[in-house]
């Protein structure tokens, strides 16, 4: 049986800054993100599984990516932890927001490389994760790929 490739598409909205970036995206400011998920395996054959014919169900799959990276990431705002951003950090909690800290610059970069390995740790046995696209704009993206790593 041939290896399938599919794909689901999530929407979330996160703010973030970048510490000691030297541009616009140094202040705080959010992005509608677009996450495809991309997951390659061989469809189920026994006729009598409920899932045959289905690499894995959309449904599953939807479940691992909305525990893992929406529900988390949605209208929450993510700071690197170990910069002065902190400080605001701790306010805004006082304030009952939604921060993320993280030990790394939340560029698109990073937060795929970090929803990648979230992903893959959840994938059940015989499917494997085959690439994300963190959409940040229309027009600028960052690609993950099992290929490259």
């Amino acid at each position: 049986m041939s290896n399938i490739r599919i794909t689901k598409q999530f929407n979330f909205e996160t703010g973030h800054a970048l510490y000691g970036y030297d541009g616009k995206c140094k202040n705080v400011h959010g992005h509608s993100y677009k996450l495809s998920v991309t997951v390659i395996g061989k469809p189920i054959t026994d006729n009598s599984n409920v899932k045959f014919g289905m690499v894995i169900d959309f449904t599953d799959l939807k479940k691992i990516v909305k525990e893992e990276i929406v529900d988390q990431f949605d209208h929450a705002t993510v700071f690197n932890k170990n910069t002065p951003h902190v400080e605001l950090a701790r306010e805004l909690q006082s304030r009952d927001h939604h921060v993320i800290l993280v030990d790394y610059q939340p560029t698109s970069e990073n937060m795929v490389i970090d929803f990648a390995k979230r992903i893959k740790s959840r994938l059940p046995d015989g499917i494997e994760l085959h690439s994300l696209k963190l959409q940040e704009t229309e027009t600028s993206f960052a690609e993950w790929h099992q290929s490259d790593n």
